[in-house]
């Protein structure tokens, strides 16, 4: 096996672990604190009756990408996901801001289009060899 090779057998899945937590702990917590997070997602804007499908989506993607199954379908739907939460929850509350706060919210957001940007490349290059859908693309020689 070539070191490109080797490299991606072990980098796809770690790669998958790292983003994948970020959404399986937002989840649980979420789960977990389910009245704070309603009354902050209304105090957003936002009906706190989607909380359900936002903790399914978080807890459940995430867990599926972190198995590798269904990958590219997941991370396709989670990068919308990110970059949806990062507009409606960072980005357009820094226009009323100044400062440090406006300056984290939009360090926030742009943390949330990197987020789509490792979901795009799930997306476009399978979940890799140690997954249950052990799906890739294999790399150019």
């Amino acid at each position: 096996m070539s070191p490109l090779n080797q490299l991606q057998v072990y980098a796809a899945p770690a790669g998958r672990v790292l983003l994948s937590l970020i959404f399986v702990i937002s989840g649980a917590q979420k789960l977990f604190g389910y009245g704070a997070t309603q009354q902050y997602m209304e105090y957003m804007g936002i009906p706190g009756a989607l909380l359900p499908l936002v903790i399914l989506t978080e807890l459940g993607g995430g867990l599926a990408l972190l198995l590798g199954y269904k990958a590219r379908l997941v991370a396709f739907l989670l990068a919308g996901f990110a970059i949806l939460s990062g507009l409606l929850f960072h980005l357009v509350p820094s226009f009323g801001m100044e400062g440090m706060d406006a300056q984290m919210q939009l360090i926030n957001f742009w943390k949330n289009v990197s987020i789509a940007g490792g979901m795009l490349m799930v997306t476009a290059f399978g979940a890799g060899s140690v997954s249950i859908d052990r799906t890739s693309v294999a790399p150019a020689e």
